[in-house]
């Protein structure tokens, strides 16, 4: 982070354009770094988003297919979801784990921290590679039709590679993932994933 940098907006009022229990929608005045008058909308999730990466004893991770509504289009992703800003995000990454999949890990390792859309949204995710599991039952919300699917790690990084995979959390910890094990750098105790 470059500390000498200064922010060239200016800020002249803020208000709640909209609000539900989800997101909150502020719309500022500003002047732009230009020195114009303007308008910003920010869209803020009342959650931060969490995910893991499971990886199991033979190198298999899972997947969660599920119909995103605001693509209008089925997605494959690691598990993930929405979380507690008063819980820490590791406990919360791994009820998801547990919701989606029914899998608990009992080892894990923040993976990446994300700006998910930082030109309208000042929404994060804190995302974990997770491993040493033991499967169970899962219970998704019941907003959620999802299937599973189990296979290398390997064949989901290929899927971030070539776009069957788009949802920004899992291409970026799939990538991050195959950069730590062509690296060496992967943690102690992890199976091996290429």
């Amino acid at each position: 982070m470059d500390e000498t940098a200064r922010n060239p907006w200016t800020r002249l009022s803020r208000r709640t354009a909209y609000r539900n229990p989800w997101i909150t929608v502020t719309e500022d005045e500003v002047l732009t770094p230009g020195g114009r008058p303007g308008i910003y909308g920010i869209m803020s999730p009342n959650s931060v988003a969490v995910g893991c990466l499971p990886v199991d004893a033979e190198g298999q991770t899972w997947l969660v297919g599920q119909w995103r509504y605001p693509l209008d289009r089925y997605s494959w992703e690691i598990p993930e979801g929405g979380a507690s800003k008063e819980v820490p995000p590791h406990e919360e990454a791994l009820r998801e784990l547990r919701e989606e999949t029914g899998l608990t890990a009992a080892r894990f390792q923040e993976l990446l921290r994300l700006d998910l859309s930082n030109a309208i949204s000042d929404e994060g995710a804190v995302v974990f590679l997770v491993w040493d599991l033991t499967a169970g039952e899962a219970a998704p919300d019941e907003t959620e039709d999802l299937r599973l699917r189990r296979l290398p790690v390997a064949e989901a990084i290929e899927m971030a590679h070539d776009g069957r995979i788009t949802d920004a959390i899992s291409v970026a910890a799939l990538l991050r993932l195959e950069v730590l094990a062509l690296r060496g750098q992967l943690p102690e105790g992890m199976p091996p994933v290429l």
